[in-house]
C-alpha cells in the first residue's frame, strides 16, 4: 500500500482537492487497494471546516463529492506513516518542517515536482481561481501515478 498525504496551508482547499481528485482517479483505473489517501493542513487555523465552498463547487461539477472531509493539522505521526508527502507549493514545506523538523527520509516533495513542468499551485483562495488549481493538481496527480506506478513496477 502507498500512503500518499497531500498538504496545503489551511487544508481547504488545494489538499482536500488533490485528495478527493486522486481518491477519484484511482478508483476509475481500480487501484483503490494499492493507495491510502489523505490530506492535512500546516496551519492551525481551518481545523474543524469543511472545504472551501468554490473548491466544493469545482470537485461537484466534475463529479467528486467532498462531503464529511473536516481540515486537521499535519503530525510528526502523519510523516511516519506517509511515503509521499505531496504539498501544493515551497511555502508548505518551510511550514512543513516547523513540525517535523527534517525530511531525512525525502518524503516531502511539490505535486508539481512529478509533471514537466515543475512549480507552485497557486492558493485559489487567493487567487479566486479554482478552475487554474484544478488543472495544475489534475496535471500533477497524473504525473505522480505515473511515477508511483512506474517505481511499484521497478521501472
Amino acid at each position: 500500500m502507498i500512503n500518499v498525504i497531500f498538504v496545503c496551508h489551511g487544508n481547504i482547499c488545494r489538499s482536500p482537492m488533490a485528495e478527493y481528485i486522486f481518491r477519484n482517479m484511482v478508483k476509475k483505473r481500480r487501484l483503490e487497494d494499492m493507495f491510502e489517501i489523505d490530506s492535512a493542513a500546516t496551519s492551525r487555523e481551518e481545523i474543524g471546516n469543511g472545504v472551501y465552498p468554490p473548491a466544493a463547487r469545482k470537485l461537484r461539477s466534475v463529479g467528486i463529492n467532498c462531503k464529511g472531509h473536516r481540515a486537521r493539522q499535519f503530525t510528526k505521526a502523519d510523516y511516519m506513516k506517509a511515503d509521499y508527502v505531496l504539498v501544493m507549493e515551497k511555502y508548505n514545506i518551510s511550514n512543513l518542517m516547523r513540525i517535523i523538523g527534517e525530511d531525512n527520509s525525502k518524503k516531502v516533495h511539490r505535486l508539481l515536482d512529478f509533471s514537466d513542468a515543475p512549480r507552485d499551485i497557486d492558493d485559489p483562495w487567493y487567487t479566486g481561481n479554482f478552475e487554474k488549481a484544478y488543472s495544475d493538481i489534475v496535471e500533477g496527480l497524473e504525473a505522480f501515478l505515473r511515477y508511483a506506478l512506474n517505481k511499484k513496477s521497478g521501472k
